[in-house]
């Protein structure tokens, strides 16, 4: 009786290539993916390297053919030229700008979210139609409303006020379809808990539905804020007078037909901005977050 022996197959011996491979793949490509993004960077900021050397520069130096990477003798009297113009007050603008930046967003948010929290939870028959009047507005061109809502104002007595500037503008369209997708994935336990506790709609609203949708507010916020501080058309026609003027106004006053004052515009443009980039570095980790809660999908 013959024994047979099975054969050992001898296994080939394991290689740490592949994983090499892709370790060498992963470090390339993070490492292109790093210099893509600081080429990106350096792109983005070149506008502002612009914005910041002529607003240190004297005309001459903007306009002329030589150009110097930064002025040779810096023009930090620019400061005081834009601040001591009497023809143009733009310390009263940048104060006019932040009181209508900031009551159009307070209002936008609050007339908005209880539109979309109402259009989203309570229960009415012709909602949907509601709703698709809302969208309705959205295709509706601004320069049709723009001579009727003039003469409404200017009827109320409102041109060269606040309430000129900020009133007629405190209802989106836009925005309250964002509340409204955002506010039909919020969770409807947190709700009926409340109202087992006796809160109605008001009281489910303040008190719960807010508190737990602060990302999105202050997203939604961040959106109208710069909005509000940009607009230009508006107040150009509703501020008449210098005193009631925004930033945006008085910088168009130092560019007309006759004359172009470049190193007050870039001064005046350098000056405007910070507290747009003071608000979006605030609150930019919930501008992408409070998007994407709304349920809308690209």
């Amino acid at each position: 009786m013959t024994t047979t022996i099975p054969k050992v197959r001898k296994s080939a011996p394991r290689s740490d290539t592949p994983s090499r491979v892709r370790r060498g793949g992963g470090v390339m490509s993070s490492t292109g993916l790093y210099i893509a993004t600081g080429v990106a960077a350096l792109l983005f900021l070149i506008p502002f390297y612009i914005l910041v050397r002529n607003a240190l520069s004297t005309d001459a130096e903007i306009t002329g053919e030589n150009w110097k990477f930064f002025p040779t003798d810096i023009q930090w009297g620019n400061i005081s030229e834009l601040f001591g113009d009497e023809t143009v007050p733009f310390a009263q603008t940048l104060w006019n700008s932040a009181v209508v930046a900031t009551l159009h967003t307070v209002g936008v948010l609050l007339v908005c979210s209880l539109a979309g929290y109402g259009l989203a939870r309570i229960p009415y028959k012709h909602a949907n139609k509601v709703f698709y009047a809302v969208l309705g507005t959205l295709m509706v061109p601004t320069a049709v409303t723009f001579v009727p809502s003039f003469v409404l104002v200017s009827s109320l007595g409102w041109v060269d006020t606040y309430r000129g500037l900020i009133i007629p503008g405190l209802f989106s369209g836009f925005t309250c379809f964002l509340f409204r997708q955002y506010f039909l994935g919020f969770p409807k336990e947190l709700e009926e808990a409340a109202r087992m506790d006796g809160l109605g709609y008001w009281g489910a609203y303040w008190r719960v539905v807010v508190p737990n949708s602060l990302n999105f507010f202050a997203a939604m916020a961040t959106i109208t804020f710069i909005a509000g501080w940009n607009a230009f058309l508006w107040p150009l026609v509703i501020g008449q007078d210098p005193s009631s003027w925004t930033v945006q106004v008085a910088l168009s006053s130092y560019m007309t037909n006759q004359t172009v004052v470049f190193h007050m515009i870039f001064m005046a443009t350098a000056i405007s901005i910070l507290p747009l980039v003071f608000v979006f570095l605030f609150l930019q980790r919930w501008l992408v977050q409070g998007i994407a809660q709304t349920g809308i999908k690209g």
